[in-house]
């Protein structure tokens, strides 16, 4: 009998939930946890004609991020043909390679190329256009390849904005649902279960919820778990 899609969200730190999901029993983890790049931040930078940059972050991304202390509970709960998606940046794609490479058959890097990122105002560098994301899977894991020409480990898609970019509250690192779709319809099934650890505002539970899968987000901040519950 088919499961019945759901919706379960948990308010605190996420390490807490994990150790209360059960061994193979989730099919997809899909999650953006901090990049901790506040500590590089040189404050807001004011954008001609667009609101100023927010490039304080907050503090939650000053918290050490330690890809270790994932390790084990990532594998006990994802199930055998299970996938796993994180987002990363520079800063930290060596640590989470060196803690998750040895754990799975295979550890690739995926690139999304934001169309629209913000301006390089005093145009002394590249702009900061690129975004990575891990990927993570066993021999035999699920996966809906469609054609050689969409399967590249690269996406361009515009940044969040519009109706879909949350004012209140404005989470600098929202992602556009069309992105996190993607990922879903490739490495998931309608009636699977995706997992968000660090789920923000609740869009990974947004696109995983538009198409036919259940979902399970942990969010440690209050206005944004209050923002996820209200979209979900």
């Amino acid at each position: 009998m088919k499961q019945r899609e759901f919706v379960k969200l948990y308010h605190g730190d996420c390490r807490k939930l994990l150790k209360r999901i059960k061994d193979n029993s989730i099919d997809l983890i899909l999650t953006d946890p901090p990049y901790n790049i506040a500590q590089y931040s040189t404050g807001n930078i004011d954008l001609p004609g667009r609101s100023a940059l927010n490039n304080d972050l907050g503090k939650w991304d000053l918290a050490d991020i330690d890809p270790k202390e994932f390790v084990s509970d990532f594998k006990r709960i994802l199930k055998p043909n299970g996938n796993a998606f994180i987002f990363t940046s520079y800063n930290l794609i060596g640590k989470w390679h060196e803690a998750f490479d040895p754990e799975f058959d295979t550890f690739q890097f995926f690139v999304w190329h934001k169309k629209n990122p913000a301006p390089k105002i005093y145009k002394n560098g590249f702009l900061n256009s690129c975004e990575l994301v891990i990927c993570l899977w066993n021999k035999g894991h699920k996966w809906n390849f469609t054609t050689q020409a969409e399967m590249h480990n690269f996406i361009e898609t515009s940044i969040c904005t519009g109706k879909e970019r949350l004012k209140n509250p404005k989470h600098p690192a929202q992602k556009p649902v069309q992105l996190l779709e993607h990922f879903i319809k490739i490495a998931s099934n309608p009636g699977d279960i995706v997992l968000d650890p660090f789920m923000g505002v609740g869009s990974t539970g947004v696109a995983a919820k538009t198409l036919g899968r259940s979902f399970i987000g942990a969010e440690i901040d209050d206005s944004f778990y209050n923002a996820a519950k209200q979209r979900l």
